[in-house]
């Protein structure tokens, strides 16, 4: 694959993800209005989002950690060598072990599970025995959904590294309309017990649209087929579970983070973790749309190329994947925090979600906002050494950068308190930091690791992006204060749109290619 081809390849695959996953960022939001609406920063909610964060758990533990480090290199690895028969043996092998993992897990963890709410999820809500014994009950029925999402997220992997990836990125949406059932139709009977079956149903419909695909698939192969097997003699199984060792390690440090931000949380304020969450998701909905669109499509070409050995065309296609990313995430980074009151006050502002809630959330969004450019630059990076098989080198980092973390959190809290600030802004303000301090070491060792990253390509598109994200973020200080009076419908739109304006207008002036590819790109379309 030459180097143009491959950049190509990725372009176009990033596109049609980034689409799916706008449309996914887009029922999120449609969902945490509803959600936000019928229960507000409640401690319910509290509650509900506590619960949630085990099955989360499980699933990046163990689908995560196969999928993302192990899995998708060794199978698309497999496929470039035309070894097909061998790919679906791992295929279903791994299949066999994410089911079974995910199973016994989930079967143990409901077994414990007031002991993990109490000592590990969140100690702050036992004070209070009915939210206890609400966080339990909703913690044992979400544990099914980690079980789903397991073999969905297998099937993700398997259909992106055959270039399908427009149904794996619905999954997201598919996820999001589940909830909003819960909400919708389950919740006016069920209280926010319809919010846990609203996962449930979520993640079914996850797995159960990616079928058709899958069935479609394995119909125009031979060897494509389902085997009842673990396959532990397989060498190339073994291979997969010694690759994934380190990459859970690395989940597990950062998932135990989010644990410790939960408990810090859950000790805090009325509302203080429900509100990290809509500040957390807003973030991730802007870092999925720029920096997961671009990771997901590379990950299979950054593997074909390794396993093709042609380092210099990976070095060209992860440069060019970070310019393009950098010049979407500095902008978003600047618009999030200028418009973050108006945009949570748009969006959540009504029913049981009153003006409080809005200054929670917002604060935490302003933090998490920060980081936008070092969660999407480190997207890439994780997948070029994954690519690599080199799971140990981002787990290492990870685990170090994690652990400060926790250690920021504990401080920032702190500090934000002292000087009578919300301190569950410390929380959001640690997680940014410590991702821009990972991102960093994941740079300095990728660059040693292909002798280069093409530095140079990349500073000429971050310099053009930092200016026009200047001249954009003044542009909104003025008109957020010659506009404070005007509603949120109007403030909101024209902001974007000002913004949104003056930064491309400055690209232009300073000559940025992206600008011309993506303007040809988007008439050539309109044409056909």
């Amino acid at each position: 694959m030459t180097e143009s081809n491959a950049n190509t390849q990725i372009a176009r695959a990033a596109g049609t993800i980034m689409f799916a996953i706008v449309l996914g960022q887009i029922a999120g939001l449609v969902r945490g209005i509803i959600v936000a609406r019928a229960f507000g920063a409640s401690p319910e909610l509290d509650a509900f989002f506590a619960a949630n964060r085990v099955s989360e758990t499980l699933f990046l533990l163990v689908a995560g950690g196969a999928l993302g480090s192990a899995f998708i290199p060794t199978f698309t690895g497999l496929l470039a060598k035309d070894e097909k028969d061998s790919a679906w043996r791992l295929a279903s092998s791994i299949a066999n072990a994410v089911t079974l993992t995910l199973s016994l897990l989930a079967a143990v963890i409901a077994l414990f599970a007031p002991q993990v709410v109490r000592y590990a999820l969140a100690p702050g809500l036992f004070a209070d025995p009915e939210l206890f014994s609400l966080t339990v009950a909703m913690l044992r029925i979400q544990l099914i959904s980690a079980i789903l999402f397991g073999l969905g997220g297998l099937i993700v992997g398997i259909l992106n590294a055959h270039q399908i990836f427009l149904i794996p990125a619905l999954t997201p949406a598919m996820y999001q309309l589940g909830i909003i059932f819960g909400a919708l139709v389950l919740a006016p009977s069920m209280g926010i017990y319809g919010l846990a079956w609203g996962v449930v149903l979520g993640a079914a419909t996850y797995l159960l649209i990616q079928i058709p695909s899958l069935l479609k698939l394995t119909a125009r192969s031979a060897v494509a087929r389902y085997r009842f097997t673990l396959g532990l003699k397989d060498a190339l199984v073994r291979q997969v579970f010694l690759l994934m060792g380190p990459r859970l390690i690395g989940v597990a440090v950062v998932q135990l983070n989010f644990w410790v931000n939960a408990s810090l949380a859950s000790q805090m304020v009325e509302g203080s973790l429900t509100s990290l969450t809509y500040g957390f998701s807003l973030m991730i909905m802007a870092q999925a749309a720029i920096a997961q669109s671009v990771a997901i499509a590379a990950m299979p070409t950054f593997s074909a190329q390794h396993a093709l050995n042609q380092q210099d065309e990976m070095r060209a296609s992860l440069a060019s994947s970070l310019r393009g990313i950098l010049l979407m995430a500095i902008p978003a980074s600047v618009g999030l925090i200028l418009l973050r009151e108006p945009l949570i006050t748009f969006l959540f502002k009504r029913g049981k979600f009153d003006e409080h809630d809005v200054q929670l959330t917002a604060w935490a969004l302003l933090w998490y906002a920060a980081g936008i450019v070092g969660h999407s630059v480190m997207e890439i990076l994780t997948r070029a050494f994954y690519a690599q098989h080199d799971t140990k080198t981002p787990v290492i980092i990870g685990t170090i950068a994690m652990g400060l973390n926790v250690v920021f959190s504990i401080t920032f809290a702190k500090i934000f308190e002292s000087v009578g600030w919300m301190p569950h802004g410390g929380l959001a303000l640690a997680n940014s930091f410590a991702t821009a301090l990972e991102a960093t070491a994941l740079f300095i060792f990728m660059r040693k690791r292909l002798n280069g990253i093409e530095g140079g390509h990349i500073l000429r598109g971050a310099i053009p992006s930092a200016l026009a994200a200047l001249a954009m973020g003044i542009s909104l200080v003025g008109w957020l204060y010659f506009g404070k009076d005007l509603a949120n419908w109007i403030l909101l739109p024209i902001g974007v749109l000002l913004g949104g304006g003056i930064y491309a207008a400055m690209l232009w002036a300073l000559r940025v290619p992206e600008l011309t590819y993506i303007t040809n790109g988007v008439l050539r379309r309109l044409k056909r």
